[in-house]
């Protein structure tokens, strides 16, 4: 059966919200039940790097063989990368409301994260300023390997290196280590592994739709 993976999306997201909302979990000063945004957040953020990182590797591979297909996986990649980040902010941004009082700070991992989501929203915006199909498809390759390398950068790097109100960033410990517990953790891999398989069967979808469009 070749689609058992989409099966098990279903059954690992549907274990998520059911267990994300009903089983125990911590109660920790200022967080208390917001913490099962852990379920929701933070795997749309694993889920982003996870497709951008697949989507770079495509882009290599176009710059190695200009195989048009590795263009169009890196750009349906990107495309529902994006949709994730854009969740991943939303979320971000809601639990940010109830727990530091305010949808943003000026803190270096959300600014780090916004100027993220605009250089790959810049790579749509470059892809679509060019019509010849070769030029397009290489020129985006290139880009796509220095908007993944700024993730890197913002995401990874310099919220290591200054304070940050995000745990496991700037001498703030993280999660792992201070508040959660089995039960959380019970939730929490499934929760990474389900969002990841959903997002693969997204672009599955806009892969074969582009496909089709070109035919």
């Amino acid at each position: 059966m070749k689609n058992w993976w989409k099966i098990l999306a279903f059954i690992l997201l549907l274990f998520t919200v059911i267990g994300g909302f009903l089983i125990e979990v911590p109660k920790q000063v200022i967080l208390y039940e917001t913490i099962r945004n852990l379920y929701f957040h933070v795997p749309m953020w694993f889920t982003m790097i996870f497709l951008f990182l697949i989507s770079v590797i495509y882009s290599i591979k176009h710059l190695s063989s200009s195989n048009m297909h590795h263009d169009i996986v890196a750009k349906q990649m990107v495309n529902t990368g994006i949709i994730f980040g854009i969740l991943g902010l939303i979320t971000g941004s809601i639990w940010a409301k109830y727990t530091w009082g305010t949808y943003w700070t000026n803190d270096v991992k959300l600014n780090g994260s916004a100027i993220t989501m605009l250089v790959y929203f810049a790579y749509l915006i470059l892809r679509n300023s060019m019509d010849e199909e070769q030029k397009r498809a290489r020129i985006a390759a290139v880009y796509n390997i220095f908007a993944f390398v700024m993730l890197v950068v913002f995401i990874g790097i310099l919220p290591r290196m200054y304070d940050s109100l995000h745990p496991g960033n700037g001498g703030n410990p993280g999660f792992n280590s201070y508040d959660t517990d089995k039960n959380m953790l019970m939730v929490f891999y499934p929760a990474v592994l389900g969002w990841i398989l959903l997002s693969l069967w997204i672009a599955n979808i806009n892969i074969r739709i582009n496909k089709l469009k070109e035919k």
